[in-house]
């Protein structure tokens, strides 16, 4: 039986997840912690097999994900399909904004309304997860057994949380989505199975005095 073990990563921190402005598909790279927190995630893989390394072609997932290939000896492979949602007009903006510019909408997407999609090309979430677990499951089935790494973004990372638990894209989040947080699922033709979620041992306070304050 085809089964292959997944760790998904978020990637690490930027100035704008710092500030609280949304990113959707802009191309913001990592800021300082960002790259201290990828540096910590490279470490914390270091002693895992991997047969791939997949990673959005944003920036911010991209520069993440080039600690884990670099301890992995592989490539990095690029997929537009593992971006974080388009957020269309919300982009570049923080919540109060959108929420004084577009007060419907922004009801409509703090709601999660499946179908709900913003303004200036923006993608719904019936879209998104549609994007998401098709190139998951691409990408699993053609490497067939082993483990492989994806790293990508928030959005991305409850779709994959969702699937594999089986909440409704209406559900309010309960589960975490930390910057370079390390998630273990188990892909087969048929499903997704969590494994583990959310590891943040290699972040924690004690690491953080090494090498970042």
């Amino acid at each position: 039986m085809q089964a292959v073990r997944v760790i998904a990563v978020r990637h690490g921190e930027t100035a704008w997840n710092a500030d609280g402005r949304i990113q959707g598909q802009l191309d913001i790279p990592l800021n300082d912690a960002g790259r201290w927190q990828a540096q910590r995630l490279g470490q914390a893989v270091a002693e895992e097999v991997f047969d791939a390394v997949h990673t959005s072609d944003l920036l911010r997932a991209h520069q993440t994900a080039q600690a884990v290939a670099g301890v992995a000896g592989l490539p990095l492979q690029g997929h537009a399909g593992l971006r974080e949602r388009h957020l269309g007009d919300f982009q570049g903006k923080t919540l109060p904004e959108i929420q004084a510019l577009w007060p419907d909408q922004y009801r409509a997407w703090r709601e999660r309304v499946p179908g709900f999609a913003p303004s200036g090309g923006g993608e719904s979430l019936v879209q998104f997860r549609e994007r998401v677990l098709a190139t998951v499951h691409r990408l699993a089935q053609a490497q067939g057994q082993g483990q492989i790494a994806m790293v990508a973004h928030g959005g991305v990372m409850d779709i994959l949380y969702r699937a594999a638990t089986g909440q409704d894209l209406h559900t309010a989040r309960t589960w975490t989505l930390a910057n370079a947080a390390i998630n273990r699922l188990m892909w087969t033709p048929e499903s997704l199975t969590l494994i583990g979620w959310a590891d943040t041992q290699h972040l924690n306070r004690a690491a953080m005095d090494e090498g970042f304050s």
